[in-house]
């Protein structure tokens, strides 16, 4: 086994309100996001210019207007991981998942939709998660900047369904 490989729990809350309509799911905070306390905040990450794109907003600059623009627009994030083993940012080293309470945050919503951000994400939402929401997963290509074979205007012509399927 990796000595590198650590037991990590998810630090910050999802983001949601009671009118949220979609919800993105990611797999586990990178190294990068757990440093910064929040979602995607590895430089190199697309989803902020993705949402920003598809949602017609200004690039979020900070913690608070990147929360204020999927409030905005009726979108909630948040990981299927609650804690995990996993060495650095690797998704495939992932182990010993423990889910976080997906169907909880659902009574919460009036959320419809569920989109996993990569393979990943919706591979472990439809393990640990879906037979307690009773919702399927809609499976968007990963805004990682390990997704190489999808540029960046690939990235916001698939990620624009999402505001289509509300």
């Amino acid at each position: 086994m990796n000595t590198n490989t650590a037991v990590v729990e998810h630090t910050f809350e999802p983001v949601y309100d009671s009118s949220s309509r979609l919800l993105i799911l990611g797999t586990f905070p990178s190294v990068k996001s757990r440093e910064n306390g929040f979602y995607y905040g590895h430089p190199q990450n697309r989803f902020w210019k993705v949402i920003s794109q598809i949602t017609q907003e200004d690039l979020p600059d900070t913690i608070e207007k990147k929360k204020a623009l999927l409030l905005r627009q009726g979108i909630a994030i948040w990981d299927v991981i609650h804690s995990c083993r996993i060495t650095g940012s690797s998704d495939s080293s992932i182990r010993d998942v423990v889910a976080n309470d997906i169907g909880g945050l659902l009574k919460n919503t009036s959320i419809t939709h569920i989109f996993g951000n990569g393979d990943k994400a919706c591979r472990l939402y439809e393990k640990y998660c879906q037979e307690q929401t009773g919702k399927p997963i809609i499976r968007l290509p990963s805004t990682s900047p390990a997704n190489a074979a999808f540029s960046l205007a690939r990235l916001i012509e698939c990620w624009g369904r999402i505001l289509e399927e509300e």
